[in-house]
């Protein structure tokens, strides 16, 4: 577990523009059985991947399309949350940060760690945007 002081700005980097934050199993569940699509991105510490995954995804709400719901769990915080999610994200191993999107709860878009890492935080709200035209 990390301490809050150390997490608190990247919760808050996600929360300010509208992600609720998922602390449980049933919370993940409860929100991937709602209808539409559902942006769920596990958030992570890791600097040289999650430091363009937050930027990223909250470019990517600047489009005209955009998810139903936007949700995040925390990776090595929200234990019980991240393993529901990940569950939902099968085939795909786990990986922090990712980023998926799911369209009446089923996953139809992934970001795993590998897609981010390395990346501007302009390509991956291009690769999110391109998904939305398709799903939202």
């Amino acid at each position: 577990m990390y301490p809050q002081e150390m997490i608190k700005p990247m919760i808050a980097e996600l929360s300010e523009v509208g992600f609720q934050e998922l602390h449980t199993a049933e919370a993940v569940e409860n929100v991937l059985k709602q209808e539409g699509t559902t942006l769920v991105v596990v958030n992570s510490v890791c600097g040289c991947a999650a430091r363009n995954a937050r930027p990223g995804a909250k470019m990517s709400l600047d489009g005209a399309k955009k998810p139903t719901n936007l949700v995040t769990v925390f990776a090595g915080v929200d234990k019980e949350a991240v393993e529901t999610a990940r569950q939902h994200m099968f085939p795909f191993p786990p990986s922090s940060p990712s980023i998926a999107l799911f369209k009446d709860g089923e996953l139809v878009h992934m970001l795993e760690r590998h897609h981010i890492e390395g990346r501007p935080a302009e390509m991956i709200a291009d690769n999110l945007k391109d998904a939305y035209a398709e799903f939202c």
